[in-house]
């Protein structure tokens, strides 16, 4: 197999994405790359990192590969669990206190929380992107707690909305909703609009 075979054997196991870290290791130089994208095969969205150039661009995927601490959260997670219908104007995304990315330069296309490390991983679990690729997103009662917690910060109606919504959830968890409520000291909060809401 040549150099550019494998790289077109790893793009189509790996979602459509690769990073060249994961070449350069096994001595396949930067230069084929190059070629590949010249010849329209691949593009680059970041540094070292490559799409699939006929794949549909997944901006849920790249941004996971681009800040791979970041977990989807707030409007893009309640977007992603059906809780709105609204495609998120910008990605949102917690990531833990200290972690760096070049991203958050980009505010025009994303948003940032910052969360402290021992709770940021609380109600983490993998979603499908809205085109089918695995993803890390808060679950539903996190979501939901974290919206509440920065509604000041939030479109209030798409909150409002999103919790009546999550209220007639069949499958909501309103135990784990009030232990995550706990934990982020919002309980008085989150009792008052369920029972506003109920």
């Amino acid at each position: 197999m040549t150099d550019k075979e494998m790289i077109l054997d790893s793009l189509n196991k790996n979602n459509g994405v690769i990073e060249t870290k994961h070449f350069a290791e096994r001595g396949i130089d930067n230069k084929v790359f190059r070629r590949l994208e010249l010849e329209g095969r691949i593009e680059r969205i970041s540094k070292g990192i490559y799409i699939d150039a006929q794949q549909m661009v997944d901006d849920y995927l790249i941004m996971q590969y681009r800040c791979k601490r970041g977990i989807f959260s707030h409007e893009t997670a309640l977007f992603l669990h059906d809780l709105s219908d609204r495609s998120p104007l910008k990605l949102m995304m917690t990531i833990p206190t200290g972690y760096n990315t070049r991203l958050l330069k980009m505010d025009d296309r994303y948003q940032f929380f910052y969360m402290k490390k021992e709770f940021h991983e609380i109600g983490k679990m993998n979603v499908q992107s809205p085109y089918g690729h695995t993803i890390t997103v808060y679950d539903k009662e996190r979501t939901i707690c974290d919206c509440l917690k920065k509604k000041d910060k939030l479109d209030t109606d798409l909150v409002l909305t999103a919790v009546r919504q999550y209220m007639r959830d069949p499958e909501r968890d309103f135990i784990k909703l009030q232990s995550y409520a706990d934990v982020f000291k919002i309980s008085s909060l989150v009792h008052q609009y369920m029972e506003v809401l109920a």
